[in-house]
């Protein structure tokens, strides 16, 4: 028997998502900017999905854009909302918090570095949640925009937007989210909290990988990044992913739709799974209990090396991680544990993550392993690698 409770790093394909894809991958093969009856058949499933997404967001259509995933998203949204407030004379200065995605992170530095912005970076508390009012007293005059994640992809934290996005509404500041881990999992209102942008990843929601999502409201200037044909409004040129666009709808319509069930449904299963490893000693709980995604269970475990633990789970048929898998082959403790104070000297930090297929026996097995091998790496002096 096995386990995969690592779906905040990648879902899989929900079969209705296939079925949607498989004629764009085997004989529709048009390109969406074609006009001839192959380019149009394309060119009207990629408007469906746009539809789909829109409706998932309860935005217009043609706020919806198409990207690569996540990552692209982000730094478009970052470099090219920036690049249009200086433009506009508006200022040169970014604010952002110090758990945000490498793609956020990375971007406002190398704006810093290479390109004379200004970056306020506010920390977070210990519970991974960002003070609204710090936040808000970092935002300058010269202030172009502020990107807060909405849930964090590692802890799971979910960030106060609803107090945020309006108060930033009423100083005229481009608000960007990175909402790839909260979209299906965690209240979004685009309109009501005020965000102009923001970034999904179909992957994230039993979607292919390969395609994501920036929806840009058309009030917002943004600077193009990649340069070519003037595909999505002429913000992001690029021949459209036809087969991933359509996956990427069809997962967003199947995500809404089942939203107001599966959320529940993971809710508890993760609070199962807690319970089962509260019977570990020395396991605490990182990042709020309370402003939580529900799938996420994000746990510090005394007297364990975490990468010895990890690979014990795997030996035993779980499938869960130490953090984000987009910081590929990091070994030191991340940026986010080290933002909220966590402790990393022989504490293991593991997060499990449940999913559109995770069954009450796979987290079961997981606490049931977990537990099974935090007793036998202690048995060994803490389970150091040698």
């Amino acid at each position: 028997m096995s386990a995969y409770l690592d779906h905040a790093a990648t879902t899989p394909i929900d079969p209705s998502v296939w079925d949607a894809m498989r004629p764009y991958l085997e004989g529709r093969h048009g390109n969406a900017s074609s006009l001839h009856a192959a380019g149009r058949e394309a060119r009207a499933a990629v408007e469906t999905a746009r539809e789909q997404v829109a409706q998932a967001l309860g935005v217009a259509p043609l706020d919806v854009l198409f990207t690569s995933g996540g990552t692209e998203a982000d730094n478009l949204a970052v470099k090219g909302l920036a690049w249009a407030g200086r433009d506009a004379g508006q200022g040169a200065h970014l604010v952002t918090t110090a758990i945000e995605h490498h793609a956020v992170l990375e971007s406002a530095e190398w704006l810093a570095a290479r390109q004379g912005f200004a970056v306020t970076v506010v920390p977070v508390e210990r519970d991974g949640l960002v003070d609204p009012e710090r936040l808000l007293d970092a935002v300058r005059p010269d202030t172009v925009v502020v990107s807060v994640m909405a849930a964090n992809n590692e802890i799971g934290t979910v960030q106060p937007l609803e107090v945020i996005g309006p108060a930033l509404a009423d100083r005229g500041v481009a608000f960007h989210t990175d909402a790839v881990q909260a979209f299906g999992r965690s209240r979004l209102d685009l309109a009501a909290w005020g965000i102009g942008a923001l970034a999904l990843s179909a992957h994230k929601f039993n979607g292919p990988k390969g395609v994501g999502v920036l929806v840009l409201g058309r009030d917002l200037a943004c600077e193009q990044v990649l340069h070519g044909g003037g595909q999505e409004r002429g913000v992001r040129s690029g021949t459209l992913n036809t087969a991933g666009i359509v996956g990427c709808g069809a997962a967003a319509e199947l995500t809404a739709t089942t939203r107001a069930d599966e959320v529940p449904r993971l809710r508890a299963l993760r609070d199962r799974l807690l319970d089962g490893l509260a019977a570990i000693d020395g396991v605490s709980l990182n990042g709020s209990r309370e402003r939580r995604l529900p799938h996420n269970a994000h746990v510090a475990i005394a007297g364990c090396d975490g990468e010895a633990l990890l690979l014990a789970l795997d030996a035993a048929g779980v499938a869960a991680s130490t953090g984000s898998a987009c910081q590929s082959g990091a070994a030191e403790p991340s940026h986010v544990l080290r933002a909220i104070g966590a402790p990393t000297e022989q504490v293991a930090h593991l997060r499990f993550t449940c999913g559109r297929t995770t069954t009450q026996a796979d987290v079961d097995l997981a606490a049931s392993a977990c537990t099974d091998a935090v007793k036998r790496l202690r048995a060994v002096g803490g389970g150091a690698l040698a």
